[in-house]
C-alpha cells in the first residue's frame, strides 16, 4: 500500500519545478519540514533545476527565474485522472498561477492592473471563482456582503471590491491560501470530475452556458491574470498548452456569436486562427454564401483581444476584403472583455 511518505516522494520533482497540483500544496511542505530524507532529496532536485536553468552560480536575489518558471508553467498539466477533460484547462491555469506566486514573496505590493497589486489580483480571482463555486454548493471564502440586484458587471465589481477590502486585513499568504483552497474545492466537485453534472446550464458573467464551459471561462481569466502578474514581476508567462488554448479559442468564438448573432446587417467575415479552425461570423453564421472579408489572428492574440489585453487597433492580424467588416468583428471581440 502506498504511504504518505511514498506519495510525497512521487511529488518531489513537481515541487522542485514549483508545479505542485493545488491539492498537494498543503501536504508536501509540512512533510518536508518533518522528514529529513525527503527534505534532502527535495533540495537536491531543486538545485538540479537551478543548474539546468543556468542560475546555480548566481546570487538568489539577483537571478532571473524566467527559465525555472517557464519550466514549471509548461508542466502544469493536471494528472489525467484528477479532473474531466473540460476542467483540465482550469486545473492547469491554477497550477501555473500557483507556480508564479512563489516568486511574489516580498513583492506583493507590486502594481499589476486596474489599480490592484499582486495580492489584490489574487483576491479578485478569489471573488471571481466564487461566482462558479457558490452555484456548485461550495462555501464563500470571504464573508458574503449584500450586493444590489443590478447588472452583472456591477455585482462583479462590487464583490471584487468587498473581497479585496476583506483580504487587506489578512496576510498575502492567507489570501493565496484562500484562493488555492477554493480552486482546489472547485476541482473536487462532481462537476469538475464528471461531464454529466457539468452539462447543466447556468448564467454567469452575462452568458448562459453549461457548467463545463464556465470552467473554461475560469481557466481563461486565471491565465489572463497570471499574465498580468507575470508582466508586473518581470516574468514571461507562456500561453496555455495547445489543446487547452484551442478550447479557449472555440469558446471565445462561440460566445462572440451568442452575444452578436449573425444577421444580414452584419457583413459575413471568415475568421481563422493560425494553424487552426475557421468560422464565418455575421450574415448568418456558418452559411455557405460568399464572405466580404477574411481575418486571420494568432490564437493567443485572439484570446488577449477578448480578454482586454489587446486592442482592435494594435492586435497583429492579416486581413483581406472589406476593412469595415473586419473592424466590426475586432470591435465585437474586444467588447466581450470584462477582465
Amino acid at each position: 500500500m502506498t504511504t504518505e511518505h511514498d506519495g510525497v516522494r512521487d511529488l518531489l520533482a513537481a515541487w522542485a519545478f514549483g508545479a505542485l497540483p493545488p491539492a498537494e500544496e498543503r501536504t508536501v511542505p509540512p512533510h518536508l519540514a518533518e522528514c529529513g530524507t525527503c527534505a534532502a532529496e527535495a533540495e537536491r532536485l531543486r538545485e538540479t533545476v537551478r543548474l539546468l536553468d543556468g542560475t546555480g552560480a548566481r546570487d538568489t536575489a539577483e537571478r532571473s527565474a524566467d527559465g525555472v518558471l517557464a519550466a514549471a508553467l509548461a508542466r502544469r498539466r493536471p494528472a489525467a485522472h484528477r479532473v474531466a477533460e473540460h476542467a483540465a484547462p482550469y486545473a492547469a491555469a491554477v497550477s501555473g498561477l500557483a507556480a508564479l506566486l512563489r516568486e511574489a514573496e516580498g513583492r506583493w505590493d507590486t502594481p499589476v492592473v486596474h489599480g490592484w497589486d499582486v495580492r489584490d489580483t489574487v483576491a479578485h480571482l478569489l471573488a471571481a471563482d466564487e461566482h462558479l463555486a457558490l452555484p456548485l454548493g461550495l462555501r464563500a471564502r470571504a464573508p458574503l456582503t449584500a450586493v444590489p440586484d443590478t447588472r452583472w458587471q456591477d455585482a462583479w465589481s462590487r464583490r471584487t471590491a468587498d473581497v479585496i477590502a476583506h483580504e487587506h486585513g489578512r496576510t498575502p499568504r492567507h489570501t493565496v491560501g484562500s484562493w488555492s483552497a477554493q480552486a482546489d474545492a472547485l476541482l473536487g466537485t462532481p462537476e469538475a470530475r464528471d461531464p454529466a453534472p457539468a452539462a447543466r446550464t447556468v448564467t454567469l458573467t452575462g452568458v448562459r452556458l453549461p457548467v463545463a464551459d464556465h470552467f473554461l471561462v475560469r481557466a481563461f481569466e486565471t491565465w489572463i491574470h497570471t499574465g498580468d502578474i507575470g508582466r508586473a514581476l518581470g516574468f514571461a508567462v507562456p500561453p496555455p498548452p495547445e489543446d487547452h488554448l484551442g478550447r479557449l479559442v472555440r469558446l471565445a468564438v462561440r460566445v462572440l456569436g451568442m452575444t452578436a448573432p449573425g444577421t444580414t446587417s452584419s457583413p459575413p467575415v471568415r475568421l481563422s486562427v493560425t494553424g487552426g479552425e475557421e468560422w464565418v461570423l455575421g450574415g448568418g453564421d456558418g452559411a455557405d454564401g460568399p464572405v466580404c472579408a477574411e481575418l486571420a489572428l494568432d490564437p493567443v492574440d485572439l484570446c488577449l483581444l477578448v480578454g482586454g489585453r489587446q486592442t482592435p487597433d494594435a492586435v497583429p492580424r492579416h486581413s483581406t476584403g472589406d476593412e469595415r467588416a473586419v473592424r466590426h468583428v475586432l470591435e465585437r471581440a474586444a467588447a466581450l472583455a470584462w477582465l
